[in-house]
């Protein structure tokens, strides 16, 4: 790697835009910046590399010309990073006048250096703000041989793609052309021998930005998250109109030849129809099939109906289904008042959600490592993401593979175009069904029918009614009956009992807090009282949904087993808490909703900070003894300095990061200081708290920097679900009550009188890395923290370091002839 650390690495957004575009060039150019390499964009895609630099405007003379802002020189001992922090185009790339002719312009550049201050803030901004544009003129061998040329006149030997499989492909088909390329612009005279030398191989990565989610080899495109929250926007202001009058909406989505957006939206929104490519319904009945569900739902009391069909939607001869023949079937058959809503291109619109800023800044970081790591001998990687994990694939076996999903479409192989979907797809697909058809007929035989009872335990968090319904919905279909316990223990021993309906629990999708309502009491407030509830409603199995307090309780009823035989039932716990502090999973329900309010509480402070220019702002986030929503919520906002509990804080800890801010605020351009946030997590100390540490920055600040300080609190638990926490509770869930079942058909197999429940009976349901896994309690304990409520070890621990680099915070703090200060 070290024979790469000086590399020119650059970075270029095409075909469409998506949200989460910025944060991936963002994290590029910093990464890049902070490894010693110099960060380069490509304006408008592959058009602006085959366009390049006009003579006159390359970028070498542009201070000269007085383009470009110098580096600042009243910092002592400049280093390489104080020489890479602003070259004067961020304002212009960002407030889109870079062709704007007078003063300062970017005409006649495509090319462009970029320094760290050149991206400041980028990440909340949606689309791309380097732009993109589809270029005919790059497939052709004489465009590329021009781009060639204009990468090779700077110097660039690097080069990340941020776009969908078309765009791609054009760039694994650039590398490989590369030798040839550069041989013939040697014989055209164009380039010399030295720099056939030292251009011989060209380093290319592959990022996919895509609403669609159409790539394979990733469960998530950049983009996909934010529109999957336009849609659902959408679809819940539509609810409230289709509720008050008893009305049909079929709304169309983007995905020409993917489904993911009409799916995910039609699980997390509690649809009643949908139509999408990979699993199109009977050419002759599918009017039949949806009028009769439909029809169903209405007879069962429902006063509203969604339809949502996916642009490429196919019946199974191949003909399109357009929204609005839909309409004409719902108004005609059923004479139901039916509109239709094509939602367009707001879905590519708006401000990125949390998502979509986490996962592709962490892939950018991932973009350069691997640039740094590649060789003529390593394959073009594209780097995606599984369950929690980021990934490196080779490019063209993911391009491949999403070409054959649309092949075997077309070929009518629809059983082939799902299984080359990634597995949580057709689990979505299936989980869709389960919870969205009514069925008259229980699947399950009487003896194989349970009594589930259902509860919420902890702090209230969003997914937690949108699991509920899934498995209520789950539960009579298969023909067991769903119990709500209200109130968690207390309400169970006060006999807050009663059954849920199929129409009762339709709209709690959207639903934030408990609709059962929940408290941290714990079942051995009097477990023999427990017990004999269990055994007088005869319930089969419980399900509880919450935190660490659920957790707690699982463990007391599986020590429980050992005196009370009515514990001896399957007992699941589906981790749901802000905090996301339940040991051994990497995600709990409500952590999602939970970051998008602190991303939008942020972005709010933050634009009231950079007004006033040179003011930081301490924010105070909940979370508990868990650090996760500090810490991802600065990685997903942009702060400059984050404390959590795991780490605490002391004087050491403030008096570097004092100085930090004092020297950063003195490398500000003049006039144009940014507005700074620092997270903080509510208990991460008890004697610097959030004020404390406020009046510190603001006496130690002088003139450079003011400080206020703010507060989140409760505001974080509330508000409506985000989609992803909805279509996870959903998956969770579903795979909670067949987790059930299974163990309950074991225990029906023993033939003694009283059953005896294995220790794997009673487990919690984890997301860990590439794939969900269920985990007893009894082996949870050693993994958790029970003084501090959180798990000994956490994957995101080691994000604080990022959050550091992404602000430079090493080599701020470092003295020339000194090795970087590590805060943390």
């Amino acid at each position: 790697m070290a024979e790469n650390a000086h590399m020119k690495i650059a970075v270029l957004t095409s075909g469409g835009d998506s949200a989460g575009m910025n944060a991936v060039v963002r994290a590029i150019v910093k990464t890049a910046i902070s490894k010693g390499c110099e960060a380069w964009i490509v304006r408008e895609g592959y058009e602006g590399l085959v366009r390049g630099n006009t003579e006159g405007h390359r970028h070498t003379q542009s201070v000269e010309k007085g383009t470009a802002t110098p580096r600042p020189k009243h910092v002592e001992n400049p280093d390489d990073f104080v020489h890479n922090l602003r070259f004067g185009d961020g304002e212009l790339l960002k407030d889109g006048t870079g062709d704007h002719l007078g003063g300062k312009t970017l005409r006649g550049r495509y090319i462009v250096r970029v320094g760290w201050d050149d991206v400041r803030g980028w990440f909340a901004e949606g689309g791309t703000l380097i732009g993109t544009a589809r270029s005919t003129t790059f497939r052709t061998w004489e465009g590329r041989l021009t781009a060639a040329h204009n990468l090779i006149k700077e110097g660039i030997d690097a080069l990340a793609v941020c776009g969908g499989d078309g765009s791609l492909t054009g760039a694994d088909v650039f590398r490989s052309e590369w030798p040839k390329l550069i041989a013939e612009l040697h014989t055209q005279g164009k380039i010399t021998e030295e720099q056939v030398k030292k251009h011989a191989h060209l380093k290319i990565v592959g990022l996919v930005g895509s609403i669609d989610n159409d790539m394979s080899m990733t469960d998530l495109t950049i983009g996909a998250p934010t529109a999957l929250h336009r849609i659902c926007e959408s679809i819940d202001n539509i609810n409230s109109t289709a509720f008050s009058h008893s009305r049909a909406f079929v709304l169309e989505v983007m995905g020409r030849h993917c489904g993911w957006l009409a799916l995910m939206a039609g699980v997390a929104c509690g649809a009643d129809f949908i139509f999408i490519p990979e699993s199109p319904p009977d050419a002759d009945s599918w009017e039949d099939e949806m009028c009769q569900k439909i029809q169903g739902h209405r007879d069962a009391g429902k006063r509203k109906t969604i339809v949502i069909v996916a642009e490429g939607a196919l019946d199974s001869k191949l003909q399109p289904i357009r929204a609005d023949f839909v309409k004409d079937v719902l108004s005609q058959r059923l004479g139901l008042d039916t509109r239709v809503t094509t939602l367009g291109h707001t879905q590519r619109g708006g401000r990125p959600c949390a998502m979509d800023r986490i996962l592709p800044t962490l892939q950018g970081v991932e973009a350069v490592e691997a640039l740094l790591e590649a060789t003529p001998e390593t394959p073009s990687y594209m780097i995606g993401v599984r369950e929690n994990k980021i990934t490196r694939v080779p490019l063209m076996d993911a391009v491949k593979m999403t070409q054959e999903v649309a092949q075997a479409i077309s070929e009518k192989n629809f059983q082939k175009a799902m299984s080359l979907r990634d597995p949580e797809f057709c689990e979505s697909l299936e989980g869709f069904f389960a919870t969205s058809v009514l069925e008259h007929e229980p699947k399950l035989p009487h003896h194989l029918r349970m009594r589930v009872a259902i509860m919420h335990v902890g702090a209230p968090a969003g997914g937690m009614n949108a699991a509920t319904r899934a498995a209520v919905r789950y539960c009579i279909m298969q023909g067991h009956k769903p119990y709500a316990i209200h109130n968690g223990f207390v309400g169970l021993l006060d006999d807050n009992v009663h059954q849920l309906s199929w129409l009762g629990v339709d709209n709690w999708m959207t639903r934030g807090g408990s609709e059962l309502g929940t408290n941290r009491k714990l079942p051995d407030i009097d477990l023999g009282a427990v017990a004999a509830k269990f055994q007088q409603y005869n319930f089969h199995a419980l399900m509880m949904i919450g935190g660490f307090e659920a957790f707690n309780a699982l463990r007391i009823l599986d020590q429980g087993r050992k005196n009370y035989p009515a514990f001896n039932i399957p007992l699941v716990h589906l981790p749901a808490t802000i905090s996301n502090n339940v040991p051994m999973t990497e995600f709990s329900l409500g952590s999602d909703t939970s970051l998008n309010a602190l991303v939008d509480a942020c972005d709010a402070i933050k634009q009231s900070a950079s007004a006033s220019r040179n003011r930081v702002f301490v924010v105070e986030t909940q979370g508990g003894k868990c650090g996760y929503i500090a810490t991802m919520g600065a990685l997903a906002t942009g702060a400059c300095i984050v404390y959590t509990p795991e780490s605490g804080i002391d004087l050491d800890m403030l008096r570097n990061d004092v100085k930090f801010l004092k020297r950063r605020y003195a490398m500000d351009a003049k006039g144009k200081s940014e507005g700074r946030l620092v997270l903080r997590n509510e208990v991460s100390s008890d004697v610097y708290t959030t004020d404390v540490i406020m009046k510190m920055f603001k006496e130690e600040g002088g003139s450079l920097f003011d400080s206020r300080s703010a507060a989140l609190g409760h505001t974080l638990q509330g508000g409506i679900p985000s989609p992803m926490d909805r279509a996870r509770a959903v998956r969770l869930s579903l795979k909670s009550m067949t987790f059930i079942e299974r163990h309950h058909q074991e225990l029906l197999k023993q033939q003694t009188r009283s059953k005896q429940a294995p220790p794997e009976s009673a487990a919690v349901i984890t997301i860990q890395g590439t794939s969900v896994q269920w985990v007893a309690v009894q082996d949870m304990v050693e993994h958790a923290d029970m003084k501090n409520r959180r798990g000994k070890h956490s994957w995101w621990e080691g994000q604080r370091e990022l959050v550091e680099a992404l602000v430079a915070r090493p080599q701020i703090l470092a003295k020339k002839g000194e090795k970087p200060e590590v805060a943390h």
